[in-house]
């Protein structure tokens, strides 16, 4: 993607570099510029962007809007990943895509949908490489990764990889595999959560990196880790909405709580039809291990609340406008003694 977007010539002496005339390694040392911006420059991914978002923004009268939003809003550097309602929807979306930003000179592909109908729309030489080769009338889909996630396109799950880890049992370790548990929704936010405090047990004890784990605490983690391999039976939809549910009424509502381990908060999304079905999913949680430093549980909660504040002011601008919001510590009775409200999402 940075080598998509030019520098100019005026400021391409801050790209210089030495490299043998002519490649020829025996030969002199000369000088170069780059005229592209590279990877390893701090300024790369900021100026990338910004081409891309002024790419959808000049070129949007040439196409449609919900393209150029696309480029604008659903896009993490040169990935993007967007929902939509029908097959029809999404092949013209993915094609206005790649017009708008061929205009300014990114070539965007490796395509991956859910559907193989979408697949079968697009160009051969554009969709993600682990499909090109498949028979989109009876091959299953694959599972894909998108912003660090596995995505299994057949059954549109989230998967987690739960593979066992054998290494030796130092402080060292416990950092590298708790935090190789990527997990940007919370979806498993209590397991990790219980990894996360014999790590800080551990740091409480000041040991070194590569010292082994007291007996005291070996129980605790051999037991976590051994629990690690059943990640690969959770399945995560990708869709909060239940196949052929008219919903007529959404509600965001978030929980918090803390306790003398660990504080944390979850949101689910309240959906309700037009015979008064109710379909609840979780939307995202946060999980924190309490200070090392004492606080009284009031003040824990306190900061359980305020994550839950944080994560309600993760939305789109494009919800719904009959979506609701509301907060909730422990239980709904504890609404006014709290001082939290209850009020219309804008």
């Amino acid at each position: 993607m940075y080598h998509q977007v030019l520098v100019n010539e005026e400021h391409r002496n801050l790209l210089r570099f030495l490299w043998f005339d002519n490649h020829d390694l025996d030969g002199d040392i000369v000088q170069y510029r780059m005229t592209v911006h590279l990877f390893g420059a701090r300024s790369s991914p900021s100026v990338a962007n910004y081409a891309l978002k002024a790419t959808a923004d000049r070129f949007k009268d040439k196409t449609t809007e919900k393209a150029a939003e696309f480029i604008k809003e659903d896009f993490y550097v040169d990935d993007g990943l967007k929902s939509v309602a029908t097959v029809e929807e999404a092949i013209n979306l993915a094609k206005d895509s790649q017009m708008i930003c061929k205009r300014g000179g990114f070539h965007l592909h490796k395509f991956v949908a859910n559907n193989a109908e979408v697949l079968k729309a697009m160009c051969p030489d554009e969709v993600a490489q682990s499909v090109k080769n498949l028979d989109l009338t009876k091959d299953k889909l694959p599972v894909e990764r998108t912003f660090g996630m596995e995505w299994c396109t057949e059954t549109d799950t989230f998967n987690f990889n739960g593979k066992p880890i054998q290494r030796p049992s130092t402080r060292r370790n416990v950092l590298s595999i708790v935090s190789s548990i990527f997990d940007p929704l919370g979806m498993i936010s209590p397991f990790i959560l219980t990894g996360k405090k014999v790590l800080q047990t551990l740091c409480k004890q000041d040991l070194g990196w590569d010292d082994p784990i007291p007996e005291t605490v070996i129980a605790k983690w051999e037991n976590w880790l051994s629990q690690l391999p059943k990640l690969k039976d959770i399945k995560v939809e990708r869709c909060y909405k239940p196949a052929n549910m008219n919903v007529i009424d959404y509600e965001l509502h978030h929980f918090s709580d803390a306790s003398e381990k660990g504080y944390g908060q979850c949101s689910y999304l309240r959906m309700t039809d037009a015979n008064g079905q109710v379909h609840t999913r979780l939307v995202i949680a946060k999980s924190r291990v309490s200070p090392l430093k004492t606080f009284t549980i009031p003040r824990l909660e306190l900061t359980a609340a305020l994550a839950s504040v944080k994560s309600a002011q993760i939305r789109n601008h494009t919800l719904p406008e009959q979506w609701r919001y509301v907060s909730s510590s422990d239980n709904p009775a504890d609404l006014c003694s709290r001082g939290m409200s209850v009020h219309d999402l804008d």
